[in-house]
């Protein structure tokens, strides 16, 4: 069963990538892209190394993503108190913009989850964070 379980999300979460990537290719955006972007929307300004951390990315990926955004003009970045760290923020083109994404990315959803109830899509997310926050507590060392 286990086995079945991870290969079923490890597919579902390949098709919905590739369907939001269908969805932001009017936007010429890729899916790693609009999630640093969701995520200084839902978050405000963010350190490279916070946005790292919260999407679980390594950090050269997060740097030459962030440089993708920023030459696009999705993102602007700037010193922080640390020479070294960098604040990342939304352009006023992505502030513009990210609404009309948004609910291109929601018509996606509603699609991909239309056979499912608002409870059991409810369910799917609890079980979701569930996963995640075990995987939290493995990592953080809080098992011991």
């Amino acid at each position: 069963m286990q086995k079945l379980l991870f290969h079923e999300i490890h597919q579902k979460s390949r098709l919905s990538v590739k369907e939001v990537n269908e969805a932001l290719k009017e936007f010429d955006l890729y899916s790693a892209q609009w999630s640093i972007l969701f995520c200084i929307k839902q978050f405000g300004s963010m350190t490279q190394k916070e946005i790292w951390q919260y999407l679980n990315v390594e950090a050269p990926t997060i740097t030459r993503t962030v440089a993708r955004l920023e030459e696009s003009g999705w993102v602007e970045r700037k010193e922080g108190a640390d020479k070294r760290e960098r604040i990342v923020f939304l352009s006023d083109r992505a502030k513009n913009t990210v609404p009309k994404i948004e609910k291109r990315i929601l018509e996606v959803e509603e699609r991909l989850l239309s056979l499912l109830s608002e409870g059991e899509q409810a369910q799917l997310i609890e079980l979701l964070k569930k996963i995640g926050n075990a995987a939290e507590y493995e990592k953080d060392g809080s098992n011991d």
